[in-house]
């Protein structure tokens, strides 16, 4: 596929001190057909003057006030012109040079709609904390609080036209309900690749109190009883004990 291009889409607000270890990360990978786009809501500290240094390295930056993480996906991927659309936090890094050429190779190899791979957490210090290992998707896996990590979620860009966007009612679980509908409800075709793809920090919002915690499993309830899991309960108790487990 010589003319394959991934779309990557990085949306950011006040990260100052992690956003050019993102953008460097990009930069260095081996796959050179990517478009770069960069939507910041309007941060207070010095993140934009980081990312004004790497504008050569940029296709799109857009800094603005915005409803959140999702709503500034849902910009940059409307900016998007790739053949594949994935996303790279602002806090995150991949985890070597080769990744974008992987999914590339499994996109071109496996005719599939959509490819997603592992994910380690990592501490201040870069040590590994946590390790999410997704595994193949099957249609029963999320009835049983399966879901694979966003940040190595990447599609075919004509999805997001057919099946929608990421959905602002759903919170922080917006990610969830979007794998839901394209997986569960409209059963498009899924890859897993067996290796680690994404370094991510530890400390996300959903994360980051209890009433966020707690936010966070009303909003996946919602996502799960609105997308027709079975037993939504059940899936909603298996949902964080498979996270536990990612820590052993």
């Amino acid at each position: 596929m010589p003319d394959f291009k991934i779309s990557l889409i990085t949306v950011v607000y006040n990260a100052e001190s992690t956003i050019a270890a993102c953008i460097e990360s990009v930069i260095t990978q081996s796959f050179n057909n990517i478009e770069h786009i960069i939507i910041d809501g309007a941060s207070t500290d010095g993140t934009i003057k980081v990312i004004e240094k790497y504008k050569q390295h940029l296709t799109h930056f857009v800094s603005e006030p915005d409803k959140g993480i999702y709503d500034g996906m849902n910009k940059g991927i409307k900016l998007a012109t790739g053949d594949v659309v994935g996303t790279l936090n602002a806090d995150d890094f991949f985890a070597d040079n080769t990744v974008l050429s992987v999914i590339a190779d499994a996109f071109a190899k496996k005719n599939t709609d959509i490819v997603y791979g592992d994910l380690d957490y990592i501490n201040a210090g870069g040590k590994v904390i946590r390790k999410w290992r997704s595994g193949t998707f099957t249609s029963k896996s999320f009835n049983l609080g399966w879901m694979p990590p966003h940040p190595t979620f990447y599609c075919k860009r004509n999805l997001f036209e057919k099946f929608g966007f990421y959905s602002l009612n759903y919170g922080t679980a917006a990610d969830y309900e979007l794998m839901l509908r394209y997986l569960y409800i409209n059963k498009l075709t899924a890859s897993h690749i067996n290796t680690v793809i994404i370094k991510m920090k530890t400390g996300g919002k959903s994360n980051k109190s209890l009433s966020n915690r707690v936010k966070g499993l009303f909003f996946d309830l919602r996502a799960m009883r609105n997308n027709k899991i079975l037993l939504p309960i059940l899936a909603l108790i298996v949902k964080p004990i498979r996270k536990i487990i990612q820590y052993f």
